[in-house]
């Protein structure tokens, strides 16, 4: 099971759950529609459409709805540690909720006490959490952005507002020292893809792989282009992917689905998304073949 995990802006729901499906250019959990844009449901879009695609099952969505009061936050923490045993997920994919550090480390103690352990994937604020409480190293994959980096990277910053190099002095070229210096400091997870006008997927032991074609800037506008990466590889990896070639497979076709969908800074996630069964098959990875894709280094 593939489990998708966050929070949408909806205060008229607590908690849903169910198999993720797609209406026309929404989502539907649990009887719920959730229209598809940035964050939590474009990366459970992504993830839907990549299973389509492989013809896997699809992916199983856990919702809080959470404005910023932070109780849709809490249920969905407090429910993903109760519940995880009878989930028991091979790839549990967390997206946004507002961090709680306590909170967090009881999903990833109850992660750690499954007979098989799921790949453990986190983004945007679910990655803050993990970073801010000391759990980095737990996790599988983190996929940050530039800036996101730069927080991952500094040693005492518990949120990216509060990184002590400023928001928009990161860039590309920055990237290699801010990886190196992340894991140094147990900040990264085990494998980084790391989202910009260049990908980065990097261990450890240093940058795998450096993918910056095709070259479509128009992508850097538009919302949930980041989200739909992480998504493509809680799928990719829940097909049996080695988690590189999962990471490099995403990061390629988000690139060749912008490129297909000619997309402009007011394009809408969606209309990329379409094109991503498209790019995968460009990429040889099909119901049929669900082999290695490989990068350039």
């Amino acid at each position: 099971m593939l489990i998708i995990a966050g929070i949408v802006p909806f205060p008229d729901i607590s908690l849903v759950e169910g198999t993720v499906e797609m209406k026309d250019d929404s989502l539907s959990v649990g009887g719920y529609t959730v229209p598809c844009f940035q964050g939590t449901s474009a990366m459970a879009s992504a993830a839907l459409t990549v299973s389509n695609a492989l013809r896997l099952s699809p992916p199983y969505a856990v919702l809080g709805g959470d404005t910023g009061s932070g109780k849709g936050s809490r249920l969905l923490y407090e429910h993903l540690a109760e519940k995880l045993e009878e989930y028991a997920p091979r790839v549990l994919a967390l997206h946004y909720w507002l961090p709680n550090l306590g909170l967090i480390k009881n999903v990833v103690a109850a992660a750690a006490k499954l007979p098989r352990r799921p790949v453990m994937i986190a983004d945007a604020a679910s990655m803050y959490a993990a970073k801010a409480a000391g759990l980095a190293e737990e996790f599988d994959i983190f996929t940050p952005d530039v800036s996101e980096m730069a927080f991952l990277a500094d040693r005492d910053a518990i949120h990216p507002a509060y990184i002590n190099q400023h928001l928009f002095e990161s860039c590309d070229n920055e990237v290699p020292g801010l990886i190196e210096e992340a894991y140094r400091l147990g900040g990264a997870a085990k494998l980084l893809i790391v989202k910009g006008a260049v990908d980065y997927i990097a261990r450890k032991d240093g940058i795998k792989y450096r993918i910056d074609e095709p070259d479509v800037p128009e992508m850097e506008c538009i919302g949930g282009t980041g989200d739909t990466i992480t998504g493509m590889a809680a799928a990719l990896v829940h097909a049996g992917f080695e988690l590189e070639d999962a990471a490099v497979a995403s990061v390629k076709a988000n690139r060749l689905a912008g490129k297909a969908a000619g997309v402009t800074p007011v394009t809408k996630i969606s209309e990329l998304i379409r094109f991503l069964p498209d790019a995968l098959d460009f990429l040889g990875i099909n119901s049929m073949n669900r082999g290695c894709v490989h990068g350039e280094n």
